[in-house]
């Protein structure tokens, strides 16, 4: 019965500060928050240790059943990962010394616009693409300017690798090869304000760098301010590419580096994929 009231508490706090939110919008707004109106997707794929690729170097991701209904009255698992295990965001201070972590946030951290910028058949003839300046204004031309302070999402397809030895894609020298965004491009969307103080980026892959990057520079960029970034992504296709919103869950550790994450794409009425 308390394991009940505590998720009863939970639920309810959970409910207060979508409130919170909707609070800060005009009426027609804050109806399209409420259940039945706005439309949530998961944006994670499901925690398996069977099918769960492991970053080289991470610590190994198990799930082992503690507790069943047969004889301790109740079913749990004991869960041992990393902080970047699956489908994760990344606190500023996961790359940067001195950077706000996990329970420095504000809510409204996680809480951010988001757009979707498909370069997947690029991805699929160069597993090292790297996303340009001039991709981004290429999409601008038929989407508009990216907004103040968003989520911009890599699509690169590498999430229907998962759980597959082709997610990684490994050489023979144990480098990855996976797409990410040119470190130059980072600095525009800095410079521009389109991720500004609060926004970052998201892709499907274990990370925003090129997985030939040894010196992470493109997470070196990303990862500072109140910027956050969200890895392994999935059902992408489900996204919107522009009027949505994303939503990052997931345990607040202390002094967490990030969290392993329920990533919700939060997709008003009228917005269609």
């Amino acid at each position: 019965m308390q394991r009940r009231h505590l998720l009863a508490a939970a639920a309810g706090g959970a409910v207060a500060g979508a409130a919170g939110l909707a609070g800060t919008a005009d009426a027609a707004n804050t109806d399209s928050l409420r259940p039945g109106k706005t439309r949530l997707i998961s944006l994670s794929h499901v925690n398996d240790p069977a099918k769960t690729n492991i970053y080289p170097g991470d610590p190994a991701f198990t799930l082992e059943t503690i507790a069943t209904i047969e004889n301790e009255g109740y079913y749990l698992q004991y869960v041992r990962e990393g902080e970047a295990t699956g489908t994760h965001w990344g606190a500023p201070g996961h790359f940067n010394a001195g950077e706000p972590l996990a329970d420095d946030l504000d809510p409204n951290d996680l809480f951010l616009p988001a757009v979707k910028i498909d370069v997947r058949d690029k991805c699929a003839r160069n597993a090292d693409y790297a996303l340009t300046i001039d991709d981004v204004k290429q999409w601008e031309k038929r989407h508009g300017r990216i907004p103040a302070e968003s989520m911009i999402i890599m699509w690169t397809g590498w999430e229907y690798k998962w759980g597959t030895p082709a997610f990684p894609n490994l050489d023979r020298d144990g480098v990855l090869h996976q797409p990410g965004f040119a470190p130059e491009t980072i600095q525009w969307f800095i410079d521009t304000g389109r991720i500004g103080r609060n926004g970052g980026t998201g892709i499907d892959t274990f990370g925003p760098d090129l997985g030939t990057d040894p010196e992470y520079l493109a997470s070196l960029l990303i990862y500072r301010r109140h910027r956050i970034s969200l890895e392994i992504l999935a059902n992408l296709a489900q996204f919107p590419t522009t009027g949505a919103s994303v939503l990052a869950g997931g345990f607040i550790n202390y002094k967490g580096s990030g969290s392993t994450a329920l990533v919700f794409g939060v997709i008003p009425p009228g917005v269609h994929v």
